[in-house]
């Protein structure tokens, strides 16, 4: 159980500027995408940080990552633009299909409008390719900044500094905590909002499957989604068509696990799909033993405030939304700029840190509603109402998701 201890023995404030280069660094908690894209910003900002990491190694999961054009403003300010543009898979188009037939009911275009429109355009990652390379480019400029095996048992608020105490006994000394531990983010709870998330009524299944076992797949576009009642499936090749990512969405009255990683067999996702197109079930028939997980989707109230003096919560730990317009990751990556801009311009960590709040508030609850409002457009009991709902643009322009850049927005 962590603990977090307010010990108000100082009110000085720590200026930003030369006293952050120096002893004490900005902590980290948590070092996934979001993580690591925050110590890679904070660095390039010239600041000196140390991300915690409570498993023995770096890992990351099995599963695709869908980067929209905001992400890849925020990931081209940090250097990773030609890494990107050299791993990651890059649509022009992506479909809706009806789920029994197959048949197309729109083309979305994800590169050459994207471009014009807002001058990035869609990517599509292996998450564990996009992690390794923030790994790298964090470890690069300073060896020691990724601490692993590092569980993070309490905190305690020393202004103008915060102790962080470590499951081995270990006490580090932070001049600010960034909380980038996920979902299921224990400072939030224990700091934040006691309250216990909700089964939203839907389940998802994941798996990648090596594109040599669907050599008869004859699929064009190679991204998009297969629409029905209650149930979605989105398709999308990674690691430049070695695989393909699918994620499958099914509505449950009950559930009971939100883990990420619970094993599945390919048998209970057939059935849950049984009368989808033969595209849909031959996808699916060549998912390896062993390689299919579900989870349950859980929703969390949007926080009044996710900063207190020299503590802030950062991606889904501060704003956890549903899958459904694939923009949890990118939240994360837009969050680590705007936060890095934030204390490069700022006249002292608190005021840095409620910038980074009022900046990204109105963003994160518009897409945190927008993904609410999609499941019910790509769940509709008639897919055929989804080009009927969308028109000629695509749902994510029509949201206008994509007209933001976390490089120069308002801070």
């Amino acid at each position: 159980m962590l603990f977090i201890q307010a010990i108000d023995d100082s009110h000085g404030i720590l200026p930003i500027g030369p006293a952050l280069m120096q002893e004490p660094s900005i902590a980290i908690i948590g070092a996934g995408i979001g993580g690591l894209c925050t110590a890679l910003a904070m660095q390039r900002a010239g600041l000196r940080v140390r991300v915690y990491e409570q498993a023995p190694k770096l890992a990351e999961v099995g599963a695709g990552l869908s980067l929209s054009p905001t992400a890849a403003h925020a990931l081209n300010h940090l250097g990773l633009g030609e890494f990107l543009r050299e791993r990651a898979t890059m649509p022009e188009e992506q479909f809706a299909r009806h789920y029994r037939d197959g048949r197309l009911l729109m083309l979305s275009n994800r590169g050459r409008s994207l471009l014009e429109r807002f001058g990035e355009r869609y990517y599509l990652i292996h998450r564990a390719d996009l992690h390794g390379a923030l790994a790298a480019a964090v470890h690069a400029n300073d060896a020691d900044a990724i601490q692993l095996a590092k569980a993070v048992r309490g905190l305690r608020r020393l202004e103008p500094h915060v102790e962080i105490e470590m499951a081995d006994g270990s006490i580090e000394t932070a001049a600010a905590c960034i909380a980038a531990d996920g979902q299921r983010s224990s400072v939030r709870t224990q700091i934040f909002s006691p309250e216990q998330p909700r089964f939203t009524g839907y389940v998802a299944w994941r798996a990648l499957i090596p594109m040599e076992h669907l050599s008869a797949l004859d699929l064009q576009p190679s991204s998009g989604i297969f629409i029905g009642p209650g149930h979605m499936v989105n398709v999308y090749p990674v690691q430049r068509g070695r695989l393909l990512n699918l994620v499958a969405f099914a509505e449950r009255n009950t559930w009971t696990e939100e883990g990420w990683s619970i094993p599945a067999q390919r048998d209970e996702l057939l059935e849950e799909f049984s009368g989808w197109t033969d595209t849909v079930r031959f996808i699916m028939m060549a998912i390896a033993d062993g390689a299919l997980f579900r989870w349950g989707l859980f929703d969390r109230t949007p926080l009044e405030r996710w900063t207190e003096g020299h503590l802030a919560l950062l991606g889904d730990a501060a704003h956890p939304v549903l899958p459904f317009l694939g923009h949890g990751a990118v939240l994360a990556i837009e969050d680590a700029v705007v936060l890095a801009r934030c204390f490069a311009t700022g006249e002292s960590i608190p005021a840095a840190l409620h910038r980074y709040e009022i900046a990204r508030r109105e963003r994160a609850r518009f897409v945190f509603e927008e993904s609410r409002k999609a499941v019910r457009i790509f769940h509709a009991s008639d897919p055929d109402r989804y080009s009927r709902s969308v028109g000629n643009v695509t749902v994510d322009e029509g949201l206008g998701l994509f007209a933001y850049n976390p490089v120069n927005c308002a801070i």
